[in-house]
């Protein structure tokens, strides 16, 4: 889809005060440009003198959409829905399409999260790898890849966009620089994580490899050039997985992001069995992990069965001798 928006329709500078609008709250917002783009060519092709969205043009819309997967139509109907809302504020006639007529919400994907075995066994893995020439590190940039996203939640796109120049060695932190919703953050190393980036590093200079500030973390070519990319990433983690055996309870191999969702909740486990305030502590959480607020944080954090138990436990500890079993079933009343 082309990615920039046009003014030749009527909703055309409407796109663009919009997108504005999202830029200013400090979203990239490109998924949702390249979509209205979209529209908006449609529009113009569609009808240039009266270019307008209308019930009749947004199901012609919709209907080049037929191709894709439920849950992307969705997505895309949702953005051009938020548009006319948007819109609605200004101009309380217009038209705005009814999510009754959307397609089906897709089943969210339970996550997996990984045992401490499990990742280890992904870490010993990497030894087997090959190096090749172009990549001649590769049984260690997958090991400190796995590292990394099991101890820090990394995105993989922000694992995939570090550079030596993030890297501080002697505070022991990473710089993510403008990650998702334009958030910068800084990430301080556990002592294992530094200890293997330490390793990962030496075996790097001693492979004479690019060590200028900007060469990639996760180097990938021998004589510079760019570092891994997402589908060489998960190629690379899915061949490990496989290996070892590890798959969800559906038969399937887990995701990168798996990696990032065990981190949110092992992080609220052991604040939980320390008997920490856990509510207080997830503005930390929700910084570390990059997120705009709590709320998005809960997002990785269902109430899954490990969490249940921690919170019943504290129950139990702190308010068990206020409650008086009832009656055994078949009892005397």
């Amino acid at each position: 889809m082309n990615a920039t928006v046009t003014s030749t329709t009527l909703l055309g500078p409407i796109i663009a005060r919009f997108l504005s609008l999202k830029q200013a709250l400090g979203r990239g917002y490109d998924s949702e440009r390249r979509v209205l783009a979209h529209l908006d060519s449609f529009l113009a092709n569609t009808d240039p003198e009266a270019a307008d969205l209308t019930p009749v043009t947004f199901d012609a819309w919709c209907q080049t959409l037929t191709h894709l997967r439920s849950g992307v139509r969705r997505f895309r109907m949702r953005v051009v829905r938020n548009l006319c809302l948007y819109r609605r504020r200004t101009e309380p006639t217009c038209f705005v399409p009814d999510p009754a007529l959307f397609p089906p919400l897709h089943q969210s994907v339970r996550p997996y999260l990984f045992t401490e075995t499990e990742v280890a066994r992904l870490i010993q893995a990497t030894t087997a790898l090959t190096a090749t020439a172009g990549s001649p590190l590769r049984p260690a940039v997958f090991r400190l890849g796995i590292v990394l996203l099991y101890t820090t939640g990394l995105r993989r796109g922000e694992l995939l966009h570090l550079r030596l120049g993030d890297l501080d060695l002697v505070e022991r932190t990473l710089w993510v620089q403008a990650s998702k919703f334009h958030k910068s953050r800084l990430l301080p190393l556990s002592g294992d994580a530094f200890g293997e980036l330490q390793r990962y590093l030496t075996g790097r200079a001693a492979a004479a490899l690019p060590s200028d500030s900007a060469a990639p973390l996760l180097c990938h070519h021998q004589r510079g050039g760019p570092g891994y990319t997402g589908t060489g990433l998960r190629g690379g983690v899915c061949h490990l997985l496989g290996v070892t055996g590890i798959r969800t309870p559906a038969g399937r191999l887990p995701r990168v992001h798996d990696f990032r969702h065990t981190f949110a909740v092992r992080a609220l486990l052991r604040w939980y069995h320390a008997g920490a305030d856990v509510q207080a502590k997830l503005p930390l959480l929700a910084t570390y992990m990059g997120h705009v607020s709590i709320a998005s944080t809960e997002y990785y954090l269902p109430f899954v069965a490990d969490l249940a138990a921690a919170a019943g436990e504290r129950f139990e500890r702190y308010a068990g001798g206020l409650i008086t079993p009832g009656p055994a079933p078949g009892g005397d009343q």
